[in-house]
């Protein structure tokens, strides 16, 4: 349960600092950590990967919504959703260049012996579980597609 107690400490940093954006965002983290604490059975812990998915759950949730609201013409908005999404990624693994995961991508293919577009699932499949919290799905997909275009 680290990152419970990590973001408790940096809300108390948060309100001292009289970080509206921080404390926001910091909110929002222990929010969903009790919702997800509550609706699964296990009440007491949640696993690492468990936390890693409710966090890029979250900067993802920020991004879109940044996206929207740039569409929408509302920069401001989409400046505050960006400034949210970049404090909570600082609970993430440091992620990784479209190069290196397409290094990842070229090793994977590799060693499933994947040839065509057909084999796409089986790359999917392997490259999530190995790049999870280090890299986006979507960008993911993206180079995988490539690769075995």
């Amino acid at each position: 349960m680290a990152l419970e107690q990590e973001v408790m400490q940096k809300m108390k940093e948060a309100m001292k600092a009289k970080d509206t954006v921080a404390l926001a965002s910091y909110r929002s983290i222990k929010s969903e950590i009790l919702k997800a604490k509550t609706a699964s059975a296990n009440k007491d812990d949640m696993s690492e990967a468990e936390e890693l998915k409710l966090v890029q759950k979250l900067v993802k949730q920020r991004k879109d919504s940044a996206q929207t609201y740039k569409e929408q013409n509302r920069e401001d908005l989409a400046e505050a959703e960006l400034e949210e999404a970049k404090i909570i990624e600082q609970f993430l693994p440091a992620q990784l260049s479209e190069e290196e995961i397409g290094k990842e991508v070229e090793a994977i293919i590799a060693e499933t012996g994947a040839s065509s577009m057909k084999d796409m699932g089986k790359v999917m499949g392997l490259a999530s579980q190995r790049l999870a919290g280090k890299a986006d799905g979507k960008t993911i997909s993206k180079i995988v597609k490539e690769k075995l275009s």
